[in-house]
Formats: structure tokens, C-alpha cells, sequence
């Protein structure tokens, strides 16, 4: 449950520092145990921040975090982390919502193929009718306004839905091309592999945030 109005201003988007950042400043470059602190502590502090106040400017500028920051700034943050750890889930959502914001024809042709396969997990996704390009970017800003206003196992649990129908058109379009290009066909079905990897790491990620073990 949100916290109750206070008359209080609300939580301010946390700073991000990465390591490199630190360097940049004059820091000394932390150990890897620090870097794993920072990681950890950094996800909690978003995470907190967003759930803590029911703005929706801020859930907006939390939602388009890498838009500000750069993909690769919260790369260096989290990527490194397990998949099944708060950071790591946080890569994983932005990872996914970046990929569709710069290829949003690739992954709606990918989502599309998907669909007669595992009806039941688009049902899950929840994205619009018909999946086109513009209601997969919806999709993944809404899985992420989930993580700070709402239920956060749900949105991973959409989020896993998603690349389940990914990964399921992905396969398909590598069945279809692999006469013709044996090459293609053969990326596009690792791309398919990583894609439903991606999907069980988060589908354990909803069943961790459930016991209060997602840290």
C-alpha cells in the first residue's frame, strides 16, 4: 500500500553514481564488493523512491530512466548483478524497454509471430490490440509503472509473458528463414534461447518479490 499524504515534499529521483562516474569525479575506483553494494543499494533506492509517493510525474521520469541516464550508465549499475536479484530485474525491464523503444518494428514482428503459440501468455502481457509498434512501447512503459505504482510481482510477471511470446516468434521466424539463410536462422533462434532465459529469471523474480527475497 502507498504511504499516506504527509503535506511533506516527495522523495526526489535518487542520484546514480556508477563506478566509472566516481572515477570521473576523482574517486578511487571501488572494489568489486562496493560495486555490489552500490548495485543493490541503488535498485532498493529506486525502487523505494517510486513506491513511496503516488506522483505520477515522478513515475514517469523513473519509468524513462534511461532516457536520462543512458542505457549504458545503468548497464554498468546492474547488468552484472544476478538475474534473479532486484538489480538484476531492473536491468532486465529497462533492457527490454529500451530494445523496443529503438526497434519497435523488430519487436512487434517478433511479438506478432508469437502470439498463435502461447496465446496465454499475451493474455498475461496485456499489451493492446492489435500489437503494433506503438502498443508494445505502451506495454513496456505500463510492465515498468507497475514496478513503482503498483504490483511490482505483477509486472514482472507480464514482463515474462512478453518475452515467452518473443522468444515463441523468434523461433518461428528461425524455422521459417532456415533454408534460406541457414545463418540468420540460427541467430534469430539463440536470440530466441536468451529471450526465454530472460522470461524465467523473471518469472522467479515475481515468486522472490512474493516471499520479501528479491534483494
Amino acid at each position: 500500500m502507498k504511504n499516506e499524504p504527509s503535506g511533506r515534499p516527495g522523495p526526489r529521483r535518487p542520484a546514480f553514481f556508477s563506478p566509472t562516474a566516481m572515477e570521473a569525479q576523482g574517486g578511487t575506483v571501488p572494489d568489486p564488493a562496493q560495486v555490489t553494494e552500490i548495485a543493490h543499494e541503488t535498485a532498493a533506492v529506486l525502487v523505494g523512491t517510486g513506491r513511496a509517493t503516488d506522483d505520477p510525474a515522478l513515475t514517469a521520469r523513473l519509468v524513462a530512466l534511461v532516457d536520462e541516464l543512458g542505457l549504458s550508465t545503468v548497464a554498468e549499475l546492474w547488468a552484472d548483478r544476478p538475474a534473479r536479484s532486484l538489480p538484476g530485474a531492473l536491468w532486465r525491464l529497462y533492457a527490454l524497454r529500451e530494445w523496443v523503444q529503438r526497434s519497435p518494428e523488430e519487436a512487434s514482428a517478433d511479438y506478432a509471430a508469437g502470439i498463435r503459440f502461447t496465446d496465454v501468455n499475451h493474455a498475461v502481457a496485456g499489451v493492446a490490440e492489435p500489437p503494433g509498434p506503438a502498443e508494445l512501447r505502451e506495454l513496456t512503459d505500463s510492465i515498468l509503472r507497475g514496478v513503482f505504482a503498483g504490483d511490482f510481482a505483477v509486472a514482472l510477471q507480464r514482463a515474462a509473458a512478453f518475452c515467452r511470446v518473443v522468444a515463441a516468434g523468434r523461433a518461428d521466424r528461425a524455422h521459417t528463414t532456415e533454408v534460406q539463410d541457414p545463418e540468420a536462422a540460427s541467430a534469430q533462434t539463440r536470440r530466441a534461447a536468451s529471450m526465454l532465459s530472460t522470461a524465467e529469471d523473471l518469472e522467479v523474480g515475481a515468486r522472490l518479490w512474493h516471499a520479501g527475497e528479491l534483494i
